[in-house]
This record gives structure tokens, sequence and C-alpha cells, in this order.
């Protein structure tokens, strides 16, 4: 059975699995250097993307629609919501699933059925489930306690959703809400931060959908900002008491908690940075969560799965970690809206009688050449002499190769590789990137190392955790250290079928060292270069790597 998933609104995509495998992930993001979350745009992309890939629209058995906000903006919606869509020009509406389950709501699988539009010259219409429940079922059904047909806890927290869990009972195949943990929903701490400097900024003269985009930039970024201040403890029991002035969640919590912050800086917070207040409030969400999991979660499942795009927070994923409460907390390289049209296919293949995903995270688009412009020489080139030509020059290479990653971490087929030993190596991939320097820089180190160089080390296959590098280690790769002394470890295994795995293993065998530099490779704001001729454009690298052989540019070029 074929069922296309597709995500219509911001992170757009179309997703093919058969039967229980993920075939292919497009995301409109990552085709033609396209801005970073952009929507799917006209529906007739989804057979255009089908057909790209060899696959005949009326050979698939069913489309599923990610559910979503309908035109009132309504978050809480309980009814189908309609959404103003284009279809080869023609301005329609569809109907779609409600945004999310709401608390009362027993099945959080409830299938909507239209017809308001046909995927397929054959007609048939198609399915909807809500946006949650395809961050739900998406991250399970992807998730090593899926693959083990174990049970497992899902944390589902997502822009607009507050962290709700959920009891995944694999016999049964039932799902089955656990309880509501914290008055605030996925958008706070990007909300939050996106009131003091540097992210503050006036939106006058902004449409939008640069408003919205914006955004859902900020989350990220400030992150990695956080690490400037530090972590005020002290100032755990103030956010307290000033959430407690809100009676219920709503969506602008966290904007109106940041301007009474603003407004009462000094007697509530004297003396600390912008940096110390965004950290300490994103410290305090993680503590909060830990302290609600204690409270909620059984001795049973063992696994928390965490799904939505407040599981890209790598620090929150880590303090849920180290708590103790699981043994294993895993977290997909698409639990954002990246992932949404894998999960809107997962839940129709969930209600057809499949539990678990067999998937691929290299399954995003095909690499591809293109008309490289004037200027740029090309060879030959083995991933073993590649690693010689990093070991050598220690510049960064641009490593375009096989299908792209799904989701948004670049894991090595669309890369910017380069040494970790030069400790101006992170400037000079932030100045390259057009990015502020206080971003890290993340390593990418061979899986049967990683527990040397790193803690905890062990697999950490999509750059997810947080680490630390161990003794002796830090003046061996210091490109790799964040500002606070953490890094943000990808893992791979020495003998994995990606170019990356044969560039780092040949890497390690000349000098000893199994770390690189890995940052994504694609313009400022968009998704990665979907071909060479990008790269060589963009021209920020001397070297581009693509699938055995190396593109130079000529001297003086």
């Amino acid at each position: 059975m074929l069922i296309c998933g597709i995500k219509v609104s911001h992170d757009g995509g179309v997703a093919l699995i058969e039967d229980d495998r993920v075939l292919f992930s497009i995301e409109v993001e990552k085709l033609a250097n396209s801005p970073r979350h952009s929507s799917l745009g006209d529906l007739s992309r989804v057979a255009q993307l089908l057909r790209a890939e060899g696959v005949d629209p009326d050979d698939v058995d069913q489309f599923v629609v990610d559910g979503w906000v309908g035109e009132d903006g309504d978050l809480e919606a309980t009814e189908p919501a309609v959404l103003a869509v284009n279809h080869d020009g023609t301005a329609k509406r569809i109907r779609v699933a409600p945004y999310q389950d709401r608390p009362a709501d027993r099945n959080p699988l409830r299938r909507h059925v239209s017809n308001d539009h046909s995927f397929a010259a054959r007609g048939g219409g198609y399915a909807s489930y809500h946006h949650a429940s395809n961050h739900l079922v998406g991250a399970y059904t992807a998730s090593p306690a899926a693959a083990r047909g174990e049970d497992a806890w899902v944390l589902v927290w997502d822009g607009g959703i507050v962290p709700r869990l959920y009891e995944v009972n694999a016999a049964q195949r039932s799902i089955v809400p656990v309880a509501a943990l914290l008055p605030l929903t996925g958008n706070s701490f990007g909300d939050f931060s996106g009131q003091f400097e540097p992210y503050w900024r006036s939106t006058d003269g902004m449409t939008a959908d640069e408003i919205w985009r914006y955004r859902l930039s900020i989350a990220g970024k400030a992150m990695a900002y956080a690490a400037l201040g530090s972590v005020e403890e002290s100032a755990f029991g103030v956010f307290a008491d000033l959430l407690n002035e809100f009676p219920s969640a709503a969506h602008g919590n966290a904007k109106l908690l940041a301007e009474k912050v603003a407004n009462n800086r000094d007697e509530l917070f004297p003396g600390m940075s912008n940096a110390s207040l965004i950290a300490t409030f994103q410290a305090y969400l993680g503590s909060l969560l830990v302290k609600r999991l204690t409270a909620v979660a059984g001795p049973r499942p063992k696994c928390l799965v965490m799904a939505g795009g407040c599981a890209l927070n790598i620090k929150w994923n880590t303090q849920l970690r180290s708590s103790g409460l699981f043994e294993e907390v895993w977290v997909p390289p698409f639990p954002n809206d990246s992932g949404a049209a894998i999960g809107t296919a997962a839940c129709e293949m969930f209600v057809r009688g499949y539990s678990a995903l067999r998937w691929d995270v290299y399954s995003g688009p095909r690499i591809a050449v293109g008309d490289v412009p004037a200027g740029w020489d090309v060879t030959s080139c083995t991933e073993q002499e590649l690693a010689s030509i990093l070991h050598r020059e220690g510049e960064p290479v641009t490593v375009l190769s096989g299908r792209a990653e799904i989701g948004p971490r670049a894991l090595g087929n669309r890369s910017i590789l380069a040494p970790a030993t030069d400790p101006n190596m992170k400037d000079t991939l932030n100045r390259a990137k057009d990015r502020a320097p206080y971003r890290p820089v993340a390593p990418i180190c061979l899986q049967d190392r990683a527990a040397e160089v790193f803690s905890p080390g062990g697999t950490d296959l999509h750059m997810l955790f947080e680490h630390r590098l161990r003794p002796g280690w830090s003046e061996r790769v210091p490109a790799v250290i964040h500002l606070d002394g953490t890094v943000r470890l990808q893992t791979i295994e020495r003998t994995g079928p990606s170019a990356a795995s044969r560039i780092l293993a040949a890497y390690e065998q000349i000098s000893g060292i199994p770390v690189l530099c890995n940052t994504s490779a694609n313009h400022n704001g968009c998704g990665f270069f979907p071909d060479v001729a990008s790269a060589a454009g963009w021209g920020r690298t001397r070297r581009i790597w693509s699938d055995g052989h190396i593109y130079t540019r000529a001297s003086g070029s």
C-alpha cells in the first residue's frame, strides 16, 4: 500500500510510505534554495513531486493531509479547519482535521475524510489527522521502542500546543492521553526570547509570512545565544510567580510574560543580562518538565519519545535524559514540522495495522550537479583522497552526497566538513555562513570512539543532545566547543552507508582524530543546497565534493 503524507502550511512537504517503509520525504525548503520553513504552495506540487520520484499519483492508495489551524486562527477548534489554498493557480478551500485533539477526546487518531480535493486523476479525496497526532505517531513509529514492539511515553510539545504526555501500548496498538504538563505552548521559549535584544525587532512593514518565518527562527538562535549568559537558579521562583498570574494556557502567554519582565526588570531580575534571562528561562522550563514528568509518569513504559518543535531543544532533551526517569529518551531527526508529512502518513499507516516505520535519515531530495559557473575545475576524488585534503590543507569543504537528510540537521550529506583542530575554524565557518559569532559548530565523530572523546558520548546519531569533551580533547578539537563548554554531537558509524562515514574513517586513519566540524551547506536562511551549482555560486568554500568528484575554484576566480 502506498500512503502519501502532505504538509500544506509552513515546512511544507510530501512523504511517501509503502506499507511500513518511508520511500522518501521531500521538504520544499530543500528544493531550489527555497527559504527555510517554505509552505507547499500550489496543491499541484504534490503530483509534481511524486512524478519526479517516479510515482504516478494514481498509484497512491491514500492521500493524507496534515491537520492545521483554520482561517479564523482558532488553535482550540474542535471542528475541521478550513484552509485557503491554490490548485493550478485557482483559489479554493479545503477542510482538514483540527490542529490538536482536546483533553476530553480519548481518541487522538480520529480520522477525518474529505472530498474537497483530489490529488490523483482517479479522484478519491483524502484523509486528515490532528497536527498534534502527526507529531505523536510519526515520532513513536520511527522510534527504537516501536521497532522492538515496546510501549512508550510520547511527549508532544509544539507551537500552539501545551506539552502533552501520551502512552502508546504496542500490543494493543492504542494511544491514551495521560496529562497536560505545563500551561505554556511550544512557542513560549521563542516568543519570550523575541522580546529582548538581539531578537526583538519591529514588524512594521513586514508581511505576515515574513513575521511567521522570523518568529520560527528565533528559538534555535536563542539556544546558542543563551551560552553568553548564565543560569540563575535563584530566579526560578520569580518566573514561577509570574506564570501563576496567568489563569490558563494561551498562545500569547510567553510574550506577555516577557513584557512584564522587561517593564519590571530592575526589580525582578537586577543585573541580569539578556543572555542570562534567556538562559535562565530556558533552564526553568526544562526543570518544570522534569518535575511534572516525575509526578505523572509511572514506572512503565521505559522509553520517552520526544515530538514537536520543542524536541529540537538539546538543553531540555539533555535534562530529561539526565533525570533518570527513563531508561531511554529518544528524539527523531525530524521532530518539528519538517517531519509532519511523514507523521501524517504514519497516522494512516498506524490505523491500518503497522506499528513501526522502517526509515533512513537520508531520504530527502537527490543531489544534482546543475550548471556549475565558470571558474571551477572538476576531477575525480575518492573519500580517502578528500580526507587527505582536509588533513593536509585544513580548509572547509562543502560535501554534497546522495539523498539529503530529512529534518533540519545536516548529518553529512549536505554538510560543510572541516578539521576541528584549528581554534579559529568556528569563526571561519560562521563568517562564511553569515552567522553570529556565538553560534556553535557541531562535531561529527566516529561512534566507536565517541565515549573516548565526549561525555557521555555513546550513540547520538541526530545531533539532539548535549555532551562535553573529556580531559585532553579540548586542546585537540577546540573548534567544536560552544561558549558554555558543551558540544552538540553527531555520531556516525564507521562502516555506515554514507560518504561522510568513509570520509571521517579515512581522516581518522591519517590524523588519529575521529572528529570533524560539521555545519549545514546552505544559503543563510534557506534549505540545503540542491545541487553543486548552488554551492559553487555561493562560493564560500574553495572546494566542493560530490559523489566521487571534487570541484575546485580556479586561482583568481
